[in-house]
C-alpha cells in the first residue's frame, strides 16, 4: 500500500509501516511541513498514496467522497499524544486488512474502525 503520513503523525510510524511492507512517505520528505491541506492533498493523490493524518479538515466525506481518491484516514483518538497515536496505528496496521480501505474514508478511534467504503 502507498502511503503518506501527514506532518501531525509520528515519525517513527514511517518506519513501521515500512516494516510492515507498505510503501511510506511523510509531508516532511517532500518538504511539504507547515503547508496547506490543498497542498498535502495534492501531493497525496498525485502519487496516489494513502493519507493517514489527525487533521479533521480531511474529514469532510463531501469534500472527499470515498472512491474519488487514493484512501484517507483520519486518526481521533481521546489521548492524541504520540505514544497512543502510535501504538493505535501499530495495532491497526497489524490486524486489520487496511489494503481493503484503498479509495475510502476511514476514521479510527481509540476503541473502532468506521469505514465508508468506495462506490463502485
Amino acid at each position: 500500500m502507498k502511503i503518506k503520513l501527514d506532518e501531525n503523525m509520528p515519525l517513527r510510524t514511517k518506519g513501521l509501516l515500512q516494516e510492515l511492507g507498505h510503501d511510506t512517505d511523510t509531508t516532511l520528505d517532500e518538504s511539504l511541513a507547515g503547508s496547506t491541506d490543498e497542498a498535502i492533498w495534492q501531493a497525496s493523490q498525485q502519487s496516489g498514496r494513502f493519507l493517514i493524518t489527525q487533521d479533521l479538515d480531511f474529514s469532510d466525506i463531501r469534500r472527499f467522497a470515498p472512491g474519488t481518491h487514493a484512501g484517507v484516514l483520519v486518526m481521533r483518538l481521546g489521548d492524541g499524544g504520540r505514544e497512543a497515536l502510535y501504538r493505535r496505528l501499530r495495532q491497526v496496521f497489524t490486524l486489520e486488512a487496511v489494503e481493503t480501505w484503498i479509495g475510502c474514508f476511514v476514521v479510527v478511534t481509540d476503541r473502532k474502525i468506521r469505514v465508508r467504503l468506495r462506490r463502485l
